[in-house]
């Protein structure tokens, strides 16, 4: 059965080739026994002739060292078990991403409300929230007043987030990123 081209390269991302049996040209080698315990350093045709008698390949462990570690196991095994841990460990976790909410310098109590909710939202899923507030023509001069309207929203949301830093002056915006506070 042919798998498609995607896929294929998916699992060569997830799992690093080891070398096996006749591949491994290390003259003497410390193996490894199937069950763990420690057979002692040997040449690698014996290592070879061992892993044969049991039915299983020579795996090469670590090629760094003097001499190579070996281990005796049934390889195919092993790498799907290793594709599967991979698999599931990116399955399990988690992306954090960064939302944008923004906030004008004459916005209402109405609004503030409607954009408190989105945000409680965003960080009880796990996701932080970068607020922003863009300040146009004269409003450019009154910046204090655009600190204030994003400390003020901050302090509302201050139950499901924290912030690093103080709100900034970014050319024509204030910004400010909310992380949220972690649940375990």
């Amino acid at each position: 059965m042919l798998l498609p081209k995607f896929f294929l390269k998916e699992i060569t991302t997830i799992f690093k080739e080891q070398l096996i049996n006749e591949q491994i040209t290390a003259k003497e080698v410390r193996l490894i026994g199937a069950d763990g315990e420690q057979l002692g350093i040997m040449p690698v045709e014996k290592a070879r002739e061992i892993a044969e008698s049991e039915g299983l390949d020579l795996v090469l462990m670590s090629g760094n060292t003097n001499p190579a570690v070996c281990k005796i196991m049934d390889y195919g095994k092993f790498k799907f078990d290793s594709i599967k841990k991979e698999k599931e460990l990116r399955k399990n976790q988690k992306i954090i991403e960064l939302k944008e909410i923004q906030l004008s310098m004459r916005i209402d109590q109405y609004h503030i409300n409607f954009k408190l909710k989105n945000a409680q939202k965003i960080l009880q899923e796990g996701d932080k929230v970068k607020v922003s507030l863009r300040m146009k023509g004269r409003e450019q001069a009154y910046s204090k007043n655009a600190i204030e309207v994003v400390n003020n929203f901050v302090e509302q949301l201050a139950d499901y987030g924290s912030v690093d830093k103080k709100p900034e002056i970014m050319g024509r915006n204030v910004v400010v990123v909310i992380n949220p506070k972690k649940t375990k």
